[in-house]
């Protein structure tokens, strides 16, 4: 009776519990790496702020520029494309996420 019981575990061990324990830990792995609706809501809140600071930023450069005419910017005007071509990729694809 112990001759067939041992291959019989063996071989269910083998073709049953090993793919069920790979393809186990492969499914969390991939759901770990996903973002949750949590973390898509930080990430709209973190642009949001951004594109405020930006624009606080672009309102006290111009500020300052109106007092002081010889004072130049550290940083590239919001008028200049590559400025805001990191915000408006994000928008671009905040909003393709919305249409689907």
């Amino acid at each position: 009776m112990e001759d067939i019981l041992v291959p019989i575990f063996v071989v269910g061990m083998l073709f049953i519990g090993l793919p069920w324990l790979i393809f186990h830990y492969i499914t969390k792995w991939k759901t770990a790496a996903t973002l949750t609706n949590s973390d898509e809501h930080l990430l709209e809140e973190l642009h949001a702020m951004a594109r405020r600071l930006d624009d606080r930023m672009d309102t006290v450069e111009r500020i300052i520029s109106a007092d002081n005419p010889d004072w130049r910017p550290a940083r590239l005007t919001s008028s200049d494309d590559q400025d805001d071509y990191g915000l408006e990729q994000v928008e671009r694809l905040l909003k393709e996420r919305v249409r689907k």
